[in-house]
Formats: C-alpha cells, structure tokens, sequence
C-alpha cells in the first residue's frame, strides 16, 4: 500500500483513473525533497535525512481528470548509479538543481546525458524537465538563468524556475505540466521543443484524457513498516518558532 497525500476537491470518482509516475533527481542538497513536499502537502519543509528514498501517491486533477500521481524522490549520492530502478518506471522526469549552487547544475548533465542514452532506445521518449530550486535565493545566484536554459536547449527538454519554500502554485504547476507532457509525448512520440516557462504562466487547456502506464510499478510496503521522521520548517520561518512535520519515510525501492 502507498502512502497517499491530498484530497480530490471536484469531479466524479473514476474506476480507472489516469496514473502517472513522475521521478526527481539531482544532486544532495538541491531541494527534491523539499519540491515533493511542497507539491503534495503545500508546506515547506527544510530538514531530511539525504539517505533515504521514498515514493508518495497523491491523487490530482489535471485538466479536469483524475490522476494517480506517483513521485518517486530519489537519492543518488554519487551520481546517476543503479538507475534501473527508475529509468523504466517512469512517466516522466524532473532533473533539479540549486540556483545557488554550481556543482549541482554540473550534476544535472550527468543525468541528462543518462536520460538521453536512454531515450534513444525509449519509444515514445519519456519527457524530462530541468528545474531550478531556490529561486527564494536569487541574491545568491551561482547558475543564470541564461545557463538553465541553455543546458535544457541542448537536452530538449523544459525549463523552470521555482522556490520551494515560496509559491505553491509554481511548484504545483511544474509536476502538472510533467503529467501534460507525458501524455502529449505519448501521443506524439517525440519531445516537444525546449522552452523556457516563468512562475506566472498560465496553465495549458487541453481537451483529450491522457493515458500511461506504470511497466514496473509493485505495491509499496503498509505504512507501519515505515520509519517515522520528524522534520522541521526552515527558511522561510527562520524568525518564528519552527512547526513540525511528522512524514513516513524509508520506504524501500522494489
């Protein structure tokens, strides 16, 4: 059993719901843990244990249809190692790094030129989007915007700015427009032109239901044998006094 995030607020149950398995990856530190947080509870949280790796399920409406939204946070502490845990299992991929930090955005070409070996061979190609976290740390800039979506032109993929401590909306938007983009590449067979959006852009309408498939999907173990960790807030409530967070963890990876 997976552990579920988030209520439907609208539309008819569905007996076959879309379902979509989105994978983070990066570099530690760059804020993959604080994004899928972000995206399923609309809290921030700064304080994870970097070792561990989970998948989370939410159920999401995307252009007016259900959605089973499976997030697998990854934790690779050398580079893109083992990736046959992910490579096949996903709908599509979001590859981040920290706007604030230089040898997370060298990182992220390591994983792309992973993506890319393995799209060549992937029909229809699995979409990749590249995203700059910390965007709350603009001041602190080591990676230009210019940079982000130059590497994201020579990889063809989409390209975003967000804060995970700030807009829930942007973030929201970006692991949406990851399901949009899995069904349209489905459809298409092919990536779309790479492209840069900024936080305001206004969500696409699109009009036909996506469909996927989850090839390596198993059941998660029942939540009880999960281990429980209590993080904090961070940043963004440094002058406050911190809440707390319990989240399961350590789910392991089949």
């Amino acid at each position: 059993m997976s552990l579920m995030f988030g209520k439907v607020k609208s539309a008819a149950p569905e007996r076959n719901p879309a379902e979509c398995n989105l994978v983070l990856l990066g570099a530690m530190g760059s804020g993959k843990s604080a994004l899928t947080v972000k995206f399923l509870t609309k809290r921030f949280i700064s304080e994870y244990d970097p070792h561990l790796e989970d998948i989370y399920s939410s159920e999401e409406i995307v252009d007016q249809q259900l959605v089973v939204v499976r997030v697998m946070d990854t934790c690779d502490q050398n580079g893109p190692v083992n990736t046959e845990r992910y490579l096949t299992w996903a709908s599509a991929f979001l590859v981040v790094y920290s706007i604030d930090n230089m040898q997370s955005f060298k990182g992220c070409q390591q994983y792309l030129d992973t993506l890319a070996n393995h799209n060549k061979t992937c029909k229809p190609e699995t979409p990749i989007i590249l995203l700059g976290n910390k965007l709350d740390m603009d001041r602190y800039r080591q990676v230009s915007k210019s940079d982000g979506a130059a590497l994201a032109s020579r990889f063809g993929c989409l390209f975003y700015e967000v804060s995970a401590c700030l807009d829930f909306h942007s973030v929201q938007h970006v692991f949406h427009e990851a399901v949009r983009k899995a069904r349209r590449d489905v459809d298409r067979g092919r990536l779309s032109p790479a492209v840069y959006i900024s936080e305001d852009k206004a969500l696409l309408n699109l009009a036909s239901p996506p469909t996927f498939t989850t090839p390596c999907y198993k059941e998660l173990p029942a939540p009880a044998t999960a281990k429980l960790v209590t993080v904090k807030t961070s940043r963004a409530q440094s002058k406050r006094r911190a809440a707390t967070l319990t989240l399961l963890k350590g789910f392991k990876i089949f």
